[in-house]
């Protein structure tokens, strides 16, 4: 009798053993199914965050040209005494505009010569006794000097806010520029003497700077900082971007 009792015992356990393990391969199985839907999951959503940043920089990138052009025009109408010099800039401008800026992205050189033919037409605006400092602290054998890295048109809302809210009556008022290029790190600093008139508010205005901050965010991720502050009297813009960071993480995502 107590044989019998003991095989039962057994079969019992057997069979619970067998349904245990069972249900073991069942959880295995049913966790490998969901990791993969989790990871299909997951592509598709890095796939369409990738194209709603990609129609957000578009559309970010569509309001450029016309806010440039704009600009431009008013400061070569408004001066037509320098109409030739303005016109030969302009044409620089214009190349960099319909030609290098189609591409994603260019060199830290053709983004400074940009922004030097962009600062030169905005000189027309100013008096020649108006203190404009432009500096380029380049090394032009830095490795990244030539690599397209950078946004295109990624000066013009910096250097266009500055001429737009100096104080261009003022004696002692300025504006002063500076690009870097150094350990791989694009720096652009503009700072002016803060105007102590109200800047003549318009129905249509530019794409601003929180608009440059969203296509900085997009292209640049954690690899930029962008600071405004004021000292004293004078407002300052900071623009730093890691280039060797961000061509690491574009090879990465290759």
């Amino acid at each position: 009798m107590n044989t019998n009792t003991d095989i039962s015992q057994q079969y019992l356990i057997a069979g619970l053993v067998l349904l245990l393990g069972a249900l073991i391969v069942y959880l295995i199985i049913r966790l490998i199914k969901t990791e993969k839907e989790r990871n299909i999951a997951e592509t598709n959503f890095q796939q369409l965050e990738g194209k709603i940043n990609t129609l957000q920089l578009e559309s970010l990138e569509s309001k450029l040209n016309p806010h440039l052009f704009k600009n431009i025009l008013n400061s070569v109408q408004s001066h037509a005494y320098q109409t030739y010099f303005a016109l030969d800039k302009l044409s620089n401008v214009l190349d960099y505009i319909l030609y290098d800026s189609r591409n994603k992205f260019v060199s830290p050189k053709e983004e400074i010569e940009f922004a030097l033919n962009l600062i030169e037409i905005n000189k027309i605006k100013v008096s020649p006794l108006f203190e404009l400092k432009v500096k380029s602290k380049v090394n032009e054998s830095e490795s990244f000097y030539e690599q397209k890295l950078l946004a295109p048109l990624i000066s013009i809302d910096l250097i266009e806010n500055a001429f737009k809210h100096a104080d261009l009556q003022s004696a002692d008022a300025f504006i002063s520029i500076v690009f870097e290029l150094k350990d791989n790190i694009f720096y652009l600093t503009v700072s002016n003497k803060i105007s102590s008139r109200s800047p003549m508010v318009k129905e249509k205005g530019g794409i601003g700077i929180n608009t440059l901050r969203q296509r900085l965010q997009i292209i640049y991720k954690e690899n930029f900082k962008l600071d405004r502050f004021t000292e004293g009297e004078v407002y300052i813009t900071q623009l730093k971007i890691n280039l060797f960071e961000h061509k690491v993480k574009m090879l990465a995502a290759r």
